[in-house]
């Protein structure tokens, strides 16, 4: 499905080649469990030597993919073999291009520059979402004040990736109230922090291979140096720690939009390999299931190179990465659906891998901005909603 440069279409082989002996193997055993692989399993040690071995290809001009376009070639790759530990795969991960955006040149070398060369496993995290609000960010109720000695944070965070193995978590908290979003800044909270407390890792219905953590945070004292960015007057929304946010998640919903896709090229894979040694395929009726599964998948992987190819050539893709998520989300919930009804009671019972892919996909729809979010952006671009 996919038709890219040598050195792009080389990479993804041997990502292929990987998950084909590692990744899946290592995501059912996660989903058996219904627990994370913990962080001294020998398959995280692998992946970090494997990523040594075989890093990106660098962006040196000479490849005619950008960065966003590779991005979401690798991401589909990934997912096809296992969303769930895609996150959960070590690096400093969804917060790295807030950091490298909005970070002093001392912040990212002291929290970015460990990950780079090293030979162990670490992680790091994001904290966004709270028990009071996931997409209405204005509802934020974590609290940050200001002291001699630095910042005090109070206040929860749930689902949060990989938060309880991670050397620090950025955690977005409201220093100034009363400008509501624009008064939002970051903060690293790091490793052994005595007022990060409540840690809980929580068990899904699905995507069980990566920690999804809730955490309180009860008179968390940060030093001054941990606020991103530095001590600055934050000017504008857009150059607030909300404004670097949510840029940021426009870029990473078209990653998320290309593992929807990988995942659901999973699903369909699953059910025509099933259709096909079951003599299923003999049926006119599943012969057109699987035909209008291909057709959708596609439109969604097209979509979603839509958006990365603007994102690339820094065309506004805000519609189009929101389209993408939307269509690509529910692109992998409809296949992994039809894949359960063509597999069957093996399925029901839970003895086929479309059904671990179905109870993956619902995450999708959710994460970075739910899909019910991204049609309310499109609607405000498209047709003038109002706020």
């Amino acid at each position: 499905m996919n038709n890219f440069s040598a050195a792009l279409n080389a990479y993804i082989e041997q990502v292929r080649e990987w998950g084909l002996r590692e990744v899946r193997r290592a995501g059912l055993e996660a989903d058996r469990n219904g627990a994370p692989l913990p962080p001294d399993h020998p398959y995280f040690a692998a992946y970090v030597d494997f990523r040594r071995r075989h890093p990106v290809p660098a962006d040196d001009g000479a490849m005619p993919e950008g960065p966003a376009v590779r991005m979401a070639a690798i991401n589909e790759e990934n997912a096809y073999w296992d969303r769930g530990m895609g996150v959960a795969a070590p690096g400093p991960g969804l917060p790295a291009p807030i950091v490298t955006a909005a970070g002093t040149p001392e912040q990212r070398e002291r929290f970015l520059g460990p990950f780079r060369g090293t030979d162990i496993p670490r992680w790091g995290s994001f904290a966004l979402t709270e028990p009071s609000g996931g997409s209405d960010t204005a509802a934020f109720r974590t609290r940050a004040t200001r002291t001699d000695r630095g910042y005090l944070l109070n206040g929860a965070k749930c689902f949060i990736g990989n938060a309880a193995r991670a050397d620090w978590v950025l955690v977005q908290a409201n220093l100034d109230p009363d400008k509501g979003r624009a008064g939002q800044r970051s903060f690293f909270i790091e490793r052994g922090n005595r007022g990060m407390t409540g840690i809980t890792i929580e068990k899904k219905m699905g995507l069980r291979a990566y920690e999804s953590v809730s955490f309180i945070l009860e008179d968390c004292e940060v030093p001054h140096d941990n606020i991103l960015g530095g001590e600055r007057p934050e000017r504008t929304s857009k150059s607030s720690a909300y404004g670097a946010t949510m840029g940021t998640l426009n870029t990473t919903r078209v990653g998320v939009a290309a593992s929807a896709v990988g995942l659901a090229r999973s699903a369909y894979d699953e059910a025509l390999n099933f259709a096909t040694q079951s003599g299923a395929f003999r049926s006119i009726r599943v012969r057109d299931r699987l035909e209008a599964m291909y057709r959708q998948l596609r439109a969604a992987w097209l979509m979603t190179l839509r958006a990365a190819w603007k994102a690339d050539n820094r065309i506004p893709n805000i519609v189009d990465a929101s389209m993408a998520k939307v269509f690509a989300a529910e692109t992998a919930q409809d296949l992994a659906s039809a894949g359960m009804e063509i597999v069957g009671l093996e399925a029901g019972a839970g003895h086929h891998l479309v059904e671990k892919l179905f109870r993956d996909a619902k995450a999708l729809n959710i994460v970075e901005g739910t899909g019910q979010i991204q049609r309310i952006i499109m609607a405000r671009n498209l047709v003038g909603l109002p706020r």
